[in-house]
């Protein structure tokens, strides 16, 4: 593994752990040349995955994509990034656990949104905001009363 500090092909495992409910393998490493420390994570490959957007473009599943969207739904809300790494790993989980080559952005924004209601209700109608593209004050309030009511 190459350091991302000084670009050394020689690093050695000092560490290894089970993360994220055994899903993956955390790495604790170190230079052999300067002597920094640094975090890997190994995961098993899983099948590719086309995610089918709202026009019928399809493009490949990226994991990125929703944890942007999560931390900016989370941006000044009391949510660690240990909450969001493990929602977001949840919200892995259901998709692969569908098991299809092809999947619609909006099931996916579905368990996305399902999943961020459970973190932060702020967050939940920051997201939904945006994923269900309010028209107008009224559909923002219906959503809203939807979680009062609960």
């Amino acid at each position: 593994m190459k350091c991302p500090f000084c670009g050394e092909d020689n690093t050695r495992v000092i560490d290894s752990r089970p993360a994220s409910e055994n899903n993956s393998i955390r790495r604790r490493r170190e230079c052999d040349a300067c002597g920094r420390r640094f975090t890997t994570y190994e995961k098993v490959e899983t099948i590719p995955l086309i995610v089918i957007k709202k026009d019928d473009v399809r493009e490949p599943y990226d994991r990125d994509k929703i944890m942007s969207g999560i931390l900016k739904s989370c941006h000044k809300r009391p949510v660690s990034a240990d909450q969001i790494e493990l929602c977001l790993d949840r919200i892995e989980t259901k998709i692969f656990n569908l098991e299809e080559k092809e999947i619609d952005s909006s099931t996916i924004g579905e368990i996305v949104m399902d999943e961020i209601k459970e973190l932060d209700p702020v967050a939940y109608v920051r997201f939904a905001s945006v994923y269900r593209e309010f028209k107008d004050v009224n559909t923002f309030m219906d959503e809203l009363k939807k979680i009062l009511d609960k």
